[in-house]
């Protein structure tokens, strides 16, 4: 240790490397005494640049120094910059900073391997704080070290340091970097003789990333980024051919990894490149094909056969997966975004069949699948129903993108593709091949990808029929037990197909699905049964026969007690509809299936995803026909104990309760809104008042607006008269509106006092003054743009209510004070103007438009005073990094409020249209890579920037109200559209409405329509005129 000490220099790397000696000392005090005393100085200036002095020393041996590097990491997170999350005081001063970013710097040369990593994440740490603004020499010193073949060293520090930093490399630098970074990074991938494969691999991902960036810019900066791309394009893809021209030929990622990171760059040319001329892609055509070929006899022997002993996942030193299975969902990204672009689809068009052939074998179940499915359905029906990212769900996605975009020729050559693969399977099964069933079951899984789809060709002419019902005729005689996942694929595709295939097959599968979950089969099978049942017994009523239902709920119901987590949700959904398909048996099943499904809503009241599954069978129940009143008999005398002590039960139940509660309130005739109010309305109101869990406060919330939507007037008098009931609703309301609640608290109260007003305005009316104010405060003391935007709802709905008296509801905001401004008209329409944009619901777009139009019509002289935000202002150019955005935050313009709201009104009719407009900017793409290739390749040196791209969409008029079905359509089922519906406001077409507003406004004083037009851009000035020319 002297040695070392004395190799160290001076007095503080002296101490400093005996106190890490001293922390691998076996004696547990010494140990102990030396991480103290290291906590202690790292409090201290001067420790961090010691640390560095250590790591970077050659002289003090390996294992010390890579112990003060793993210190130094620690440091510099905790105590490099004030405002990271994980800061720990005191922070580094300025001068030491420059001696650690120094030491480091020189240092990325280091001999060792590991030392030279840590290091280059040091760099990269700093660098994502302090580079460009705090240390612009960073990237020159990096490229300087990299251009530098003769020290190999020096070339892998930079290397690694620039791939850490490559994602914080933004617009600004990238137009310089590239043509002085590219030159060297093509060096080194395109000289195997001088640097190995794993460096090679690590310049590719910086290409990857300068790619990634530059195809982010070439919306803004297009002519820029295509003569930049172009200056690189012919010698990147001749060396990506020579790359891919490599067959794979090993499981070992080292056999691949540049393979894999050229996959990557092509990915990001033909996404973020579509007008690629096809001349340069179509040159690694024929690699990438032989890349796809070779890899799948790998990938067939080493996860689908498993003849091969090997780990299916590895890591590289960055944690990114480095598997077969990643590879092959990179090809399938890739090849899905060939055939997505259309330039590029008529270039492989004559090897589509061959494409989609391939695709159906790599989507054969792999060993490891099929070991882990088989322990664990649970495991199936989780990837199954979540899609988890695999070979085959990313070449089910493939082929979706050649049935889009090749249409009846897709079609065609899916279904001969699936064809040539089941028969194929059936060969094997001749020949005694033990896997023959996996070539079977991945046709399937294609056709049942493209079900949608291969429906409608049925339509069409196609025959789907006949191939679906060879195929699955063939399951039948095959043995359950030894081909468990062809079966249950069997069930699934009878479940997707059920319109298509012979009403016969598919009694005889529903009796099979119904005899299977009562069977002693594999639980692959029987979930396979379920899915089978969940789709064909609704359709039942309709074509098939129904084998005995109370059967088939009784199997249900035996295999609820045996289930578990997504085989339970499963279970529940066809639980579902097996009730919804009882017909006239339909008054058996309350007793049997009510109290089994209460006892999982209780056991599972933790978990939101089951419990929510087994309201909504309970929900179905209630639906049934003679099951309400019974079912509210049975679950009201629990529910209203539980909630008269509330606050001595379990965590969740008294949220779980009232949801249910809300359920049966839904659609319920006024007699059992009427039973439920007497046995729970109070303690529901005193939850509101008393309680401080958020999942109580927000369904009891809901509650209460549904007893409003089903009591309506009746609702008041059932409380003992005297304006109680009323009272009790207020002062729910107050509460809700608390400022000094948390804002998650109070998320649903928009629908509540929304249904207040719709179904008791006369009643609330007097009110309306101090539920403003609260509406205001509440507003000022939240975060939660999706609250306040509800909040703003009830703002336009008032705006409604006021009418044809507009004037006066603003003359009463203009009386009610708000904190930091005149009044709370000021104020409402400053949160409004900036938030009409992200109200979402097409109910409450419509109420909020409309308000607007309203108040900019009534021409109130206030409106002109007030000033609300425009446009933001670029202060600088590029993209906000996180030492830019320290200084720079963003600023906006002002503009006055009925120029706000007229752009507003103009945004709204201009998306109205664009609901039916589909540019072709092909003609335009291709200008600018045909003038590039024409020699035109000079860059400006300053890409000035560009707020929007005005859109020359010009659609008829006469299609207006065509266009805008997408704001009042409203989805069926959800809480929201109950209330939509029992609003007049929702018969409103908005775009009559805006029509006419606009017509109002240009007849009656051009001279304010004029001015106001100024403000628009293009396209807003467009739909205008529009619907003025009607």
């Amino acid at each position: 240790m002297a040695a070392a000490a004395a190799g160290a220099g001076d007095g503080d790397q002296r101490w400093l490397v005996e106190c890490l000696t001293a922390t691998l000392d076996t004696a547990r005090d010494v140990r102990a005494f030396a991480e103290e005393s290291l906590r202690q100085a790292s409090l201290h200036p001067g420790y961090g640049a010691a640390l560095t002095k250590v790591t970077t020393n050659k002289e003090i041996p390996f294992g010390l120094r890579q112990l003060a590097a793993v210190l130094l990491k620690q440091f510099i997170k905790q105590h490099w910059q004030e405002d990271e999350e994980n800061f720990v005081p005191p922070v580094v001063s300025a001068l030491e900073k420059v001696v650690i970013r120094q030491l480091l710097l020189t240092s990325l040369d280091d001999s060792h391997g590991k030392i030279r990593t840590a290091i280059g994440m040091a760099v990269a740490a700093i660098g994502q704080q302090d580079w460009p603004e705090d240390w612009p020499e960073l990237l020159p010193y990096l490229l300087k070290l990299i251009a530098d073949q003769s020290n190999g060293c020096g070339v892998r520090g930079a290397l690694r340091c620039l791939a850490l930093l490559s994602d914080d490399l933004d617009d600004t630098c990238i137009p310089k970097l590239v043509p002085e970074l590219f030159p060297s990074l093509y060096s080194i991938i395109s000289s195997p003789h001088l640097y190995e494969n794993s460096l090679r691999a690590k310049a590719l991902a910086i290409l990857h990333s300068c790619i990634s960036m530059l195809g982010s810019m070439s919306g803004v900066y297009k002519r820029e980024t295509v003569s930049l791309m172009s200056s690189m394009l012919d010698p990147l893809m001749e060396q990506f051919s020579v790359i891919l021209n490599s067959p794979v030929q090993s499981h070992n990622p080292d056999d691949w990894s540049m393979q894999m990171e050229v996959l990557k760059c092509l990915l990001q040319l033909v996404q973020n490149f579509p007008e690629l001329p096809e001349a340069k892609i179509s040159a690694v055509l024929a690699p990438l094909w032989q890349t796809f070929v070779s890899s799948f006899k790998v990938y067939q022997l080493s996860m689908i056969q498993a003849s091969e002993d090997v780990d299916s996942v590895g890591y590289d030193s960055d944690g990114s997966e480095r598997s077969l299975e990643s590879f092959g969902i990179q090809l399938f990204e890739l090849w899905t975004s060939i055939v997505g672009n259309s330039r590029l689809a008529k270039v492989i068009a004559g090897n589509i069949k061959e494409l989609a052939y391939y695709t159906i074998a790599y989507q054969q179940i792999t060993e490891e699948q099929l070991q882990n499915w088989s322990r664990d359905a649970n495991q199936y029906v989780a990837d199954e129903d979540d899609m988890t990212y695999s070979c085959r769900v990313s070449g089910s996605l493939l082929l979706e993108e050649i049935v889009t975009a090749y249409d009846e020729y897709g079609i065609e050559s899916v279904l001969e593709a699936s064809q040539m693969r089941f028969h194929e399977s059936r060969e094997l099964k001749k020949a005694g091949s033990s896997d023959w069933w996996r070539l079977h079951e991945a046709s399937f899984f294609a056709l049942g990808s493209l079900s949608e789809q291969l429906c409608e060709a049925q339509d069409s002419g196609y025959n789907v029929r006949d191939l679906l019902e060879q195929m699955v005729t063939d399951t039948v005689g095959t043995e359950v037990h030894q081909h468990l996942f062809l079966h249950a694929r069997a069930f699934s595709i009878l479940s997707k197909f059920s319109s298509v295939i012979s009403k016969g097959i598919c009694e005889q599968y529903l009796c099979s699905a119904a005899h299977a979950i009562a069977s002693d089969v594999p639980p692959p099978v029987k979930v396979g049964a379920c899915r089978a049942l969940a789709q064909l017994l609704p359709e039942s009523n309709q074509s098939l026969n129904v084998p005995n239902i109370m059967g088939i709920l009784a199997s249900l119901v035996d295999l609820l007690g045996k289930a578990s987590d997504e085989t339970l949700h499963l279970l529940l959904e066809t639980l579902q509809s097996a009730i919804k398909s009882c017909g006239e048996q339909s008054t058996l099943i309350e007793p049997v299936i009510s109290p089994i499904i209460l006892d999982v809503w209780a056991q599972h009241i933790a978990d939101p995803f089951i419990s929510i599954d087994a309201v909504e069978v309970l929900e179905a129940v209630k639906n049934a026909p003679g099951c309400l009143e019974p079912l509210v008999s049975r679950i009201l005398p629990t529910i209203g104990s539980i909630l008269q002590k509330s606050k001595i039960q379990q965590d969740g139940l008294v949220a779980g309760s009232l949801d249910l509660l809300t359920m049966i309130l839904k659609n319920a005739p006024t007699a059992v809104v009427k039973v439920v109010f007497d046995t729970c309305f109070t303690s529901i109101i005193q939850i509101v008042l008393e309680s401080d869990d958020h999942g109580e406060m927000q369904n009891a919330t809901e509650c209460l607006a549904a007893f409003i939507s089903g009591g309506r007037q009746e609702l008041l008098l059932w409380g003992g008269g005297q304006g109680h009931t009323l009272k009790m609703l207020l002062d729910a309301a107050s509460r809700l509106l608390d400022p000094v609640l948390e804002s998650s608290v109070s998320l649903f109260v928009g629908s509540y006092i929304l249904q207040l007003i719709i179904h008791l305005p006369s009643h609330l009316s007097p009110h309306f003054p101090e539920l403003i104010a609260a509406i205001v405060r509440r507003m000022q003391s939240s975060s939660i743009t999706g609250l306040k935007s509800s909040l703003l709802v009830i703002i336009a709905r008032l705006v409604h209510l006021s009418a044809p008296n507009v004037d006066q509801f603003i003359n009463l905001l203009l009386a009610i004070p708000a904190e930091g401004y005149n009044n709370s008209f000021a104020y409402i329409m400053s949160e409004w103007s900036q938030l009409q944009g992200e109200i979402q619901g097409a109910y409450q777009i419509k109420v909020t438009t409309t308000a607007l139009a309203l108040l900019i019509s009534t021409r109130h002289p206030e409106l002109s005073r007030i000033e609300v935000q425009g446009h933001i202002i670029k202060t600088s150019a590029g993209i906000t990094t996180r030492s830019k955005a320290r200084v720079a935050p963003d600023q906006w313009t002002k503009i006055p409020l009925p120029a706000k709201i007229f752009s507003l009104l103009a945004d709204t009719l201009a998306e109205i249209q664009e609901q039916v407009v589909d540019e072709d900017n092909d003609c335009e793409e291709d200008s600018d890579w045909e003038e590039i290739q024409n020699g035109d390749t000079s860059i400006p040196h300053d890409m000035i920037y560009s707020a929007s791209v005005p859109s020359n969409a010009n659609p008829s008029v006469e299609h207006l109200n065509a266009m805008a079905k997408v704001f009042d359509e409203d989805d069926d089922g959800s809480y929201d559209d109950d209330l939509a519906k029992a609003d007049p406001l929702n018969e409103v077409k908005l775009s009559d409405f805006l029509t006419n507003i606009f017509v109002k406004l240009w007849e009656s004083d051009r001279p304010l329509f004029e001015y106001l037009c100024q403000a628009l851009t293009d396209s807003q000035r467009i739909a205008v005129d529009k619907v003025l020319r009607k």
